[in-house]
């Protein structure tokens, strides 16, 4: 497995990703509600993800497996971790780590100095995990349930990340 930053040829394999995160790992937040289910899903296309990709403020990463894409981040320019979902096939291998991973060294050399994301209910105690704290009451997002999650980082702060990338389990 290996992260890079994305291109415009993963725009279609990044929003598989998305969507079936989203529908297949996330059933504690959406319940299988169809309604939330589809306004969570509304901006999840193809067109919706080349317009983020392209924006240059954001840094955008894939995790691949040989060609396989099989895990996508964003973060943008202020800090707001907006992406970091993981096929539900690699879930709890060190893919979603080593995308934050990457994203945190990004955000560290861009010079700032936190990140900040809302969490869903199922990826909450990864973020946890990996040295977020809450940041603020429980919101509605999607119509679901976000939680607001911040980590300090960069030289004043010492940076909270591992020094390399996870291991893969074998």
């Amino acid at each position: 497995m290996k992260v890079r930053k994305t291109t415009t040829a993963d725009v279609e394999a990044a929003c598989v990703v998305l969507r079936r995160s989203i529908t297949e790992c996330c059933v504690e937040d959406h319940r299988n509600e169809p309604e939330v289910l589809s306004v969570w899903l509304r901006n999840k296309t193809p067109e919706t993800i080349a317009g983020w990709f392209a924006v240059p403020e954001n840094f955008s990463v894939v995790a691949t497996s040989g060609e396989q894409i099989i895990g996508v981040g964003l973060l943008t320019a202020k800090g707001e971790l907006a992406l970091c979902y993981v096929l539900p096939e690699v879930r709890f291998t060190g893919v979603g780590k080593s995308l934050l991973h990457a994203m945190e060294l990004h955000a560290v050399q861009a010079g700032l100095t936190g990140i900040h994301l809302s969490s869903t209910a199922t990826a909450k105690a990864f973020y946890l995990r990996n040295g977020f704290t809450p940041s603020g009451a429980p919101e509605v997002e999607f119509g679901i349930q976000a939680f607001p999650l911040t980590k300090r980082i960069g030289a004043n702060n010492r940076f909270q990340g591992t020094s390399a990338p996870p291991r893969r389990r074998p």
